[in-house]
């Protein structure tokens, strides 16, 4: 059995809230580097042996903070990325909601197959993810930490869930979020979801998801 834990990065520079920001490599504020240095002290603990990350500099920043304070080594992945907005990327929404008002209607009908243009759609997300999360579950590590995006969180905790991506944003992933999640060979069990550093109960004491 290993023991995941699934993390987003801290907080962004920038109006990152109201744009659509994907895979843009936006670098973290002050903020953010004070979060994923709370994350490292709440994780000192859970015998994490191995960080895995998307590639892009949040991430990486994030998960480079933990392994200066765990001492264990980082693998940066590309097929952990956030969703591609593709010509959305960057764009405040209410701009994409007027200049693509129809594409964008059509987004909100169907949130796990629509593709921006030039972007993927959630279920792209997911499916280029898989691979990876299949063989970080199938690790012998006692525990490793998996830095990731809301939009990669959510859609692999829907996968583990067994809910449908439309769903997807029910499942909150605040910046610098922790999710626990225990692996098994055949089956994953989601114990906790969008826990923070000061919420994360201590080690042997009961985790109960969000949900």
């Amino acid at each position: 059995m290993t023991t995941v834990y699934l993390l987003r990065h801290g907080a962004l520079m920038g109006d990152s809230r109201h744009h659509f920001v994907g895979q843009i490599d936006l670098p973290l504020a002050p903020e953010g580097l004070a979060q994923a240095t709370a994350l490292a002290r709440a994780l000192q603990a859970r015998e994490i042996e191995s960080i895995h990350c998307s590639d892009l500099i949040r991430c990486q920043t994030t998960a480079r903070i933990l392994a200066e304070n765990l001492h264990v080594p980082i693998f940066a992945h590309k097929e952990l990325r956030e969703i591609s907005l593709g010509d959305w990327e960057g764009l405040p929404r209410g701009e994409v909601a007027q200049r693509w008002a129809r594409e964008f209607e059509a987004r909100g009908r169907d949130i796990e197959h629509y593709r921006p243009p030039h972007g993927e759609s959630f279920a792209d997300c997911l499916a280029r993810a898989l691979p990876i999360w299949q063989s970080i579950q199938q690790t012998r590590c006692k525990a490793v930490a998996v830095v990731g995006h809301a939009g990669l969180n959510r859609v692999l905790l829907c996968h583990i869930l067994g809910k449908p991506i439309a769903e997807m944003f029910h499942i909150e992933q605040d910046y610098a979020c922790i999710n626990v999640i225990d692996c098994g060979t055949e089956s994953c069990h989601v114990r906790l979801i969008n826990a923070c550093a000061t919420t994360l109960p201590a080690c042997g004491e009961p985790l109960h998801t969000a949900l």
